[in-house]
């Protein structure tokens, strides 16, 4: 899907001064910017944009870990089980890698450290919100189709809708097919991040992958190889 050069970001912080901020700084970048101060305004600003259509979402939600009433972890997640897709950002005030799982598995794209520096946000905006490839490359595999330019995922003629991480998951593994690929190179190629000790993030994207790919009782694809990683191959 092409981003219109006024892509629209909505922008969830409690903070009044923070929030005109991120909202000055992505109308001077060219975008527009809506602002929701709290988890039950900014969930509500979604469902009216989305309609259940994907398409009239915002290109981009920006939320604040710390909400009133509801955690910005806690809103992302529900903004995932009503199937919205848009790249989530998290502003959050420290960088543990406790912290950063904790962003990813809340289905979470990355995140923005505190204090608030222009410069760092809009260059993430930016990365997330860059133009799609004018490519008509694919990549299949049996039944499954993944469209690179469009960013459009088919399986047996059903198109389904995946977060930019989602994407970047299946992408991994569908250029890499019966190839078993442990857990450091996932971490590694889909997120970039060398997270130390015990971390769940992979295991709950192939649990999201599962759900969407296998939703009309469709054979299973992403197999688990015990004490490995995961593999794509037929059954």
């Amino acid at each position: 899907m092409m981003l219109p050069h006024s892509a629209c970001v909505l922008v969830i912080e409690p903070d009044d001064s923070l929030a005109n901020q991120l909202a000055f700084d992505l109308e001077e970048a060219g975008y527009d910017a809506i602002v929701a101060h709290d988890a039950v305004s900014g969930l509500q600003q979604c469902r009216d944009a989305g309609g259940g259509h994907s398409h009239h979402q915002p290109a981009l939600i920006v939320i604040d870990r710390m909400l009133t009433g509801e955690s910005g972890l806690s809103l992302c997640r529900n903004l995932r089980t009503i199937g919205n897709c848009s790249p989530v950002l998290i502003l959050m005030a420290r960088d543990t890698v406790d912290d950063r799982v904790a962003c990813l598995e809340a289905g979470a794209d990355d995140y923005i450290l505190k204090p608030y520096r222009s410069e760092d946000f809009l260059k993430l905006v930016r990365l997330y919100l860059k133009p799609d490839v004018d490519t008509t490359e694919q990549l299949r595999f049996g039944d499954l189709v993944l469209d690179i330019g469009t960013r459009r995922v088919i399986y047996n003629s059903r198109t389904i809708e995946l977060t930019m991480k989602e994407f970047e998951l299946l992408k991994f593994f569908m250029e890499h097919p019966r190839e078993v690929l442990t857990r450091e190179q996932i971490l590694e190629n889909v997120w970039g991040y060398d997270f130390m000790g015990e971390s769940n993030v992979i295991e709950v994207y192939i649990r999201y992958l599962r759900l969407k790919i296998e939703e009309e009782g469709q054979k299973r694809l992403i197999q688990t190889v015990r004490g490995v990683g995961y593999v794509l191959r037929e059954s």
